[in-house]
């Protein structure tokens, strides 16, 4: 019985800091997704020169300029705010400014 406590307290703590491991990610709705997607059309911004694949978890490059929240976006968006992003072939990509990593791409 002893062992069968110390292992499940194991697996618990085990489960605990996988959860805690986890990378953070932020979800777009579909109307935000619009009106992100409005706005890029309307203000003909030039996509970043990325080579590599883009995905949800990925670090950009040093030498990708990372552009600040467009207020317009921040007023429909709140949840946005703390990112920066970048155009990359047509799809905006939402990345944690500290890290560079990618934390949603609206396409």
């Amino acid at each position: 019985m002893k062992h069968l406590l110390i292992a499940g307290t194991a697996a618990a703590l085990l489960a605990g800091g996988y959860a805690m491991a986890q990378e953070a990610t932020l979800t777009i709705e579909p109307a935000h997704r619009t009106i992100i997607k409005q706005y890029i059309v309307k203000e003909h911004l030039r996509p970043a020169p990325i080579r590599e694949t883009v995905a949800v978890g990925t670090v950009l490059p040093e030498d990708v300029t990372l552009q600040p929240v467009p207020s317009a976006w921040t007023t429909s968006i709140p949840e946005v705010s703390s990112y920066d992003y970048v155009d990359w072939n047509g799809k905006v990509v939402f990345v944690e400014p500290k890290t560079r990593k990618v934390v949603s791409i609206v396409d």
